[in-house]
């Protein structure tokens, strides 16, 4: 977007929103590319509005990046409405499909790790490194209360960060402190401005849902009783955070005593037993974030402790299978190995020769 394209807009757009991708967009490098995953709902597209008009101020390239799921019929409507507001933005905007495959966490966790190898495929093209992503309070309130429902503990209660690492991509979140309200107000106003409108994801009222039915069915109750709840869960979220850094330098330390070997995704049995009780699942739980992978429930976590501590420590053991997210845990020639599941068969025929 130019400068000019930059003016027409800039009266849709919110003060306070704006500030806070403002504030994002000076803290990445000078000159760096940055991108915007939009799937055209009213949330990513004011944020490609916003950072639209702040990107043009600040002499930034910026791309919008749209994943076609093939989940809800209107799919390809809502890949035509994301390059739609792309061009009314005079901004660059790249698409990709993919395809979504159940996994054991469901379909939820399915399309979010399909969604982020993509984002980061079409980032690669681009030549970008850093994507705004359009969460916002209201989110990470009921990011909190999910994390709490399914057991994540204490650590898991930072739930979403403004900044993260994930393999080579830098992920942002200016909004988080910002409440979907505003953001409506502004796609309401940009609507009458422009005639673009957002999209409506039915799964979003679908109480099959987990973040759906916590939508439908609690969050009516919860403004009800407790108004103020979306900044108090989100307080937690700040607090557990900063306990969540203090634990992470922790297991940074002590990832470093288990022989760690760069590529091979694989440390040390016998050096992992070596830590104090205490300390092995954090390091666990450090190993699998540095990868990029969600946190298991507790219940999982202990059960993968458990067969650890009980494998046997030398060579192989074939009855390691623990299965997380498109991946498997097993244990070969005294080593703890992350392989995917697509290799999972080969790694378990060159155990049995």
């Amino acid at each position: 977007m130019n400068i000019h394209s930059a003016d027409v807009w800039r009266s849709a757009c919110d003060g306070h929103l704006l500030a806070a991708v403002r504030t994002t967009l000076a803290g990445l490098p000078a000159g760096a590319s940055v991108g915007v995953a939009l799937s055209a709902g009213a949330d990513s597209a004011m944020l490609a509005l916003h950072a639209a008009v702040a990107s043009a101020d600040a002499g930034r390239p910026l791309h919008c990046f749209h994943i076609h799921h093939g989940l809800q019929a209107a799919a390809d409507q809502w890949q035509a409405q994301a390059h739609a507001l792309a061009g009314l933005l005079g901004v660059a905007c790249h698409s990709r499909r993919v395809r979504v495959a159940r996994q054991g966490d469901g379909m939820e966790a399915a399309a979010r790790s399909a969604r982020y190898a993509a984002l980061a495929a079409l980032a690669a093209h681009a030549g970008v490194e850093h994507i705004l992503l359009a969460h916002h309070l209201d989110d990470q309130a009921e990011t909190v209360l999910l994390r709490l429902l399914r057991g994540a503990g204490p650590l898991g209660l930072a739930a979403m960060s403004p900044a993260m690492q994930r393999q080579a991509m830098s992920y942002h979140r200016p909004w988080l402190e910002q409440p979907r309200d505003r953001i409506l107000q502004v796609a309401d106003r940009f609507a009458e401005t422009s005639g673009w409108h957002a999209v409506q994801d039915p799964s979003n009222r679908d109480a099959r849902y987990k973040r759906a039915a916590v939508r439908l069915d609690l969050v009516p109750v919860l403004d009800a009783h407790w108004p103020a709840w979306r900044r108090t869960l989100a307080r937690h979220a700040r607090q557990a955070g900063e306990l969540a850094q203090g634990a992470r330098d922790a297991a940074t330390a002590d990832w470093l005593q288990l022989d760690p070997q760069d590529g091979d995704d694989s440390f040390s049995l016998a050096a992992w037993r070596a830590l104090p009780a205490a300390r092995q699942a954090p390091v666990l739980r450090f190993w699998l974030q540095e990868r990029g992978l969600r946190m298991p429930t507790e219940a999982r976590l202990n059960a993968w402790l458990k067969q650890l501590r009980e494998v046997h420590a030398l060579g192989h053991d074939r009855q390691v299978r623990l299965r997380h997210e498109k991946h498997v845990i097993v244990v070969q020639k005294g080593r703890v190995r992350l392989i995917s599941e697509a290799t999972d068969g080969n790694i378990l025929k060159t155990q049995l020769e």
